[in-house]
C-alpha cells in the first residue's frame, strides 16, 4: 500500500510541476529559472503544512513523499544552477541558489507555524 500512495502521489505530483514549469515558462521572458524556483518554494510551503497538519503515515505517504517528493525537484534545481554558473552567469546562479535555500526553509517554517497557529 504504501508504495502505491508513493507512486500514486508521485505521478500526480510530477504531472503539476511539469504544468506550472511550463506555464511559467511560457509567461517568463527571464533567462533566470524562475519556474523551478517558484515550484521548490511553493513545494516547501506545502510540506510544512502536510507536515504541520500531523496526516496519518498513509495520507503524508501519499502527500508529503509521493506528491511533494514529485512536485519539487532537487535535481533540475542543481542542473539549473550549475548551467547558470557554466554560463558565467554567476550573479543569477548566486540569487536562484540562495533564493532556493532561504525561501524554501522560510517557507517551509511558515506554513508549519500557519497550520500549528489554526
Amino acid at each position: 500500500m504504501e508504495y502505491l500512495s508513493i507512486a500514486n502521489g508521485g505521478a500526480f505530483g510530477s504531472l503539476v510541476r511539469f504544468l506550472i514549469g511550463r506555464r511559467i515558462a511560457e509567461k517568463s521572458s527571464m533567462f533566470f529559472p524562475i519556474g523551478t524556483l517558484v515550484i521548490n518554494i511553493t513545494g516547501a510551503f506545502l510540506l510544512g503544512v502536510v507536515s504541520a497538519i500531523g496526516f496519518n503515515k498513509n495520507m503524508y505517504t501519499l502527500l508529503g513523499a509521493g506528491f511533494l517528493g514529485a512536485y519539487t525537484t532537487f535535481s533540475t534545481f542543481t542542473y539549473e544552477g550549475f548551467n547558470l554558473f557554466q554560463n558565467n552567469d554567476r550573479l543569477n546562479a548566486f540569487v536562484y541558489i540562495s533564493f532556493s535555500l532561504i525561501l524554501g526553509v522560510f517557507l517551509y517554517a511558515m506554513g508549519f507555524a500557519i497550520v500549528k497557529s489554526i
